[in-house]
This record gives structure tokens, C-alpha cells and sequence, in this order.
């Protein structure tokens, strides 16, 4: 992975001059060896990726709770089909109710359309994972944008559904049933997207979920509302003392960093 770094606004009160962290596939690389280091896709043909607060389901170990298999019992009579990209008819009766979705579910023009059809148009859509309510004649009431590899890991980008769908709790429902079949499939992990506020707080109802918090790979739930709770504008992070406490201080944030800069002598720095 090349990684480069995108300079960012400064605020040379606070004395942040902060640069965003950019990963690149190398030849032998996959899209799967960035996601495992906590990067996010930044552009639909996956040419760069991001370092994000991402968040991952660990499938091998994964057991569904209690409100899992509620969520799931909810959803009898609705069957799912993992569909290859190049295999789904992506209509323009899709594309209609998707931006309509998007409009209210995310706000007016976050998803417009030239970037939901860049979406279905670039690597990062490989399938599409369909529902279908069998009690109406089959009707499609949902579908997921999924980057797959396969036997690895399966990222659930983007959700569209019936928000007017007797099952209140549709969208919940897909995320679980999504999570049981990339296990049942044998699959290594599946990745949930970002969490920076308080309303994906919902997506840490699995048993075992983990987030990348700029260091490493944790299951420190409670470090992760923490962060959501904290305003980023307090300072930067690495200066507060509620969360070096969690982390045993600078000592800390440096044994646990998986990212580590080594100077070669009269060469360019190497990031490991």
C-alpha cells in the first residue's frame, strides 16, 4: 500500500494542521488488505481509500443475540439473493425510489444521481444483495450495495428500503441478515461502515464488533462512545486526558499503532 498524505484546512489557533491519511493499492494488493487496516473506500473505482473510525463484524466468532435473532424473526417471509453486479438490472424504477430513499433517509441532494449511478458504475458495487417480500408476490422491498471478496470480507456500503414496509424494522433487519449469511458463507469479516455519530450507534448491536480508532483494531465499545460523545473541536485527541486514560497514556497510543515510520539513510521515509 502507498500511502499518501491530503493536506486539510488548518486552524492555526488551535495550531491543527491536519492532513488526511490516503491508502493506494500496490500491484499484488486487494481492496480486502486496506479495509484490514482500517481504510474506507474514497472513490467508486477504489483508486484511494481513507482512514476512517470503520467498523467490522469478526464472522467466525460471531453469535446472534437476543435482539439479533428478534430482528431476524421479524423478517419471516422475507428471502435474500446475493446477486453479482454484472447479473443485476439496475432499473431506472431502482434509481428513482433509491434517490427518493436518500433524499429522506440522508437529507435533499447527499446522494444525488450522478454519484448513486458513479456507485453502480465502479468496483466498489461487486453485488448487490436483494430482498423480496414472498408475502406480496415477491415484491423487492430492499437492496444493499456490497463490495465482496469473496471467502475474505464483504463491505455493506449502502442500504436502500421500503421505509413505508409493514416491518418497521427493515433496515435493521438487512444489516443482521446480512451479517448470519456472510457467516454461514464462511467469510472473514464484514464491514458496517463509519461510526461518528450518535445515530450509527445502532450498528453495535453485534456481539464482537470492532472499530478502528486511528491505532489498531478494538473491541473497546465504550472508548468508541466516547469518542462519539466528544467534541472534535475541544482539541486534538492525543492531548486529552479522558482518552489517554483509556489508552495508558502516549506510551500507550504507541505500543498499540500499527503504522510505523522507519528513515532509511539517504532515502524517503517508509511507513510499515
Amino acid at each position: 500500500m502507498k500511502v499518501l498524505f491530503s493536506e486539510f484546512a488548518p486552524d492555526y489557533g488551535q495550531y491543527r494542521y491536519p492532513y488526511v491519511v490516503w491508502g493506494c493499492l500496490e500491484p499484488g494488493e486487494m481492496p480486502a488488505d486496506l479495509y484490514g487496516a482500517g481504510f474506507h473506500p474514497a472513490c467508486p473505482n477504489l483508486e484511494r481509500f481513507t482512514l476512517c473510525r470503520h467498523l467490522r463484524v469478526p464472522l467466525p466468532g460471531w453469535r446472534p443475540s437476543s435482539e439479533n435473532r428478534r430482528i431476524l424473526r421479524k423478517g419471516a417471509g422475507l428471502e435474500v439473493e446475493l446477486v453479482p453486479r454484472s447479473a443485476f438490472q439496475y432499473s431506472d424504477a431502482h434509481r428513482q425510489r433509491w434517490l427518493a430513499f436518500a433524499d429522506e433517509r440522508f437529507g435533499p441532494g447527499i446522494m444525488g444521481p450522478a454519484r448513486l449511478d458513479g456507485l453502480m458504475a465502479g468496483r466498489v458495487v461487486s453485488h448487490v444483495l436483494v430482498c423480496r417480500d414472498m408475502g406480496d408476490a415477491g415484491r423487492e422491498v430492499g437492496a444493499v450495495l456490497l463490495y465482496v471478496e469473496p471467502g475474505r470480507m464483504a463491505h455493506y456500503y449502502y442500504a436502500f428500503y421500503d421505509l413505508r414496509h409493514p416491518i418497521r424494522s427493515l433496515g435493521m433487519y438487512l444489516m443482521t441478515k446480512a451479517v448470519a449469511e456472510f457467516q454461514a458463507a464462511g467469510f472473514g469479516h464484514l464491514y458496517l461502515g463509519t461510526c461518528y455519530s450518535k445515530k450509527a450507534l445502532y450498528k453495535l448491536q453485534f456481539d464482537g464488533l470492532e472499530f478502528f480508532n486511528g491505532l489498531t483494531w478494538t473491541t473497546d465499545l465504550d472508548q468508541l462512545r466516547f469518542l462519539v460523545e466528544r467534541d472534535p473541536q475541544s482539541g486534538h485527541l492525543l492531548e486529552d486526558p479522558g482518552f489517554l486514560d483509556r489508552v495508558g497514556g502516549v506510551a500507550g497510543v504507541m505500543g498499540g499503532g500499527r503504522f510505523r515510520l522507519q528513515f532509511a539513510t539517504n532515502s524517503s521515509p517508509t511507513v510499515h
